[in-house]
């Protein structure tokens, strides 16, 4: 998220007025509202003030991180996103979320994969970017790749290796699964 949005969300959320904020800033509500639109950004001393009013830290303000400490006290900055390495290591995708397909139209089978997880890293012209990850044998296994990659992004991990993926199968022809499920 972009500053503007970063603080339009934040206020909202602390029920904040665009009128009242601008009044605690001695700035127009106009300022506030370009600053919102990403049409102009408040100076360092303004945004010392944005922080201490909406009890909020730069980083988060400024960036989308959320800095805060875990259970065992360790400071952690979580910026709603992670780094993963595909399966077969030649791709990585700065994912902000995770889908699973199901690929297999046929019964469980030990030499097919049933599941394919993509990483989505962020909109573009077409929809979503996704990049491939992994092929998962059953509906378990991807869901538990998919728990952990949310602990990891919820404890502030920068990256995170699949766990639970299983090798590409081999076909008949000389085909490759990968080619076969080009989502475009």
């Amino acid at each position: 998220m972009s500053f503007g949005d970063n603080l339009r969300t934040i206020r909202k959320q602390k029920n904040i007025s665009q009128e009242d904020l601008a009044s605690r800033l001695n700035v127009s509500r106009q300022a506030v509202s370009k600053w919102e639109q990403n049409s102009g950004y408040p100076e360092m001393e303004k945004l010392i003030q944005l922080s201490a009013i909406l009890e909020i830290s730069l980083d988060y303000l400024v960036l989308g991180q959320k800095i805060e400490e875990n259970n065992d006290g360790r400071t952690i900055t979580s910026s709603g996103r992670i780094l993963i390495k595909s399966q077969d290591g030649k791709q990585l995708a700065n994912c902000h979320k995770v889908l699973s397909f199901r690929i297999s139209p046929f019964k469980k089978s030990t030499d097919f994969p049933q599941y394919a997880l993509y990483g989505v890293d962020g909109p573009s012209i077409l929809g979503e970017s996704r990049t491939f990850l992994g092929y998962y044998t059953d509906s378990d296994s991807i869901q538990k790749e998919i728990d952990q990659i949310l602990h990891a992004i919820e404890d502030g991990a920068v990256s995170y290796k699949l766990k639970y993926a299983v090798p590409e199968p081999k076909l008949s022809l000389g085909k490759k699964l990968t080619n076969l499920l080009k989502l475009e």
